[in-house]
């Protein structure tokens, strides 16, 4: 008998599959999710850094490296939900094998995002890595970059899997490539300040969850400003929730029909 609605048994055991077939494919999924940012970092830091000698107080190179961790966070986040789940629940049927087993669909998605976010949040240590060979000093406070990001990897991983639930074909994603992560990706402050922006812009940034890990990857890096930190975590914690109910409502939903 099911005495909770969410079992560690059924977790445990969707995220012990998950880690065996990982196994798989570590490499692709490792080299896609952390290529593309720190060719970003190299490619802005190391171009715009012989341009801008400084932004906000930062050398630039160390301004884009902290900068760039939430951008492969929702590199490997978002796009490894959206893509691994719809694969697993279309094509290869996996989702019906689990449901076969005692575990539900709340549990399923949950484990699957719980998962990809926690993955996410290591892969987005690589920038900072990378800038710390071109200059950036190590801090106490980055100890806390791999939580930041396995926070807003939760938040993407659950909107990926919503999106994925929502699609009719898996070539639908391309509109929400360009149309919704491709903007909030520009306008995060990854690659300058949002006060160079438009107001109107520059506040409807602050709506988006990505300038929120950006802004806390860089304040553990340089300072912490308790205040605002704690508005930020909160932020990515209301986004990660919301998503995460989605997620598994869009799923249900995609199931049962």
């Amino acid at each position: 008998m099911r005495t909770r609605r969410l079992e560690w048994a059924a977790l445990s055991g969707v995220l012990v599959r998950e880690t065996i077939n990982f196994r798989s494919y570590w490499r692709s999924a490792t080299f896609s999710a952390t290529v593309e940012p720190t060719v970003y970092l190299l490619a802005f830091g190391l171009g715009f850094g012989a341009l801008v000698d400084e932004v906000g107080g930062l050398e630039y190179i160390q301004f884009v490296g902290t900068g760039s961790v939430a951008t492969a966070v929702l590199f490997s986040a978002a796009f490894g939900a959206m893509y691994g789940s719809f694969i697993k629940r279309e094509f290869q049927r996996t989702y019906d094998a689990i449901l076969s087993t005692p575990v539900d669909t709340e549990e399923l998605v949950t484990a699957e995002i719980l998962w990809t976010g926690a993955r996410a949040g290591i892969y987005g240590c690589v920038p900072v890595l990378v800038a710390m060979l071109f200059g950036l000093d190590p801090a106490f406070g980055m100890l806390l970059i791999p939580i930041i990001g396995m926070v807003a990897g939760f938040g993407w991983a659950a909107f990926g899997t919503t999106i994925s639930a929502s699609a009719s074909s898996i070539e639908n994603f391309s509109y929400v490539q360009s149309a919704v992560l491709t903007p909030l990706f520009l306008t995060a402050g990854t690659f300058f300040p949002l006060d160079e922006l438009p107001r109107g812009i520059e506040i409807a940034a602050y709506f988006n969850p990505l300038y929120h890990c950006v802004e806390l990857v860089r304040d553990v890096t340089f300072g912490i400003d308790l205040g605002p930190d704690l508005l930020h975590f909160g932020a990515l914690l209301l986004f990660g929730t919301v998503c995460w109910r989605l997620a598994v409502r869009q799923t249900e939903k995609r199931l049962v029909s």
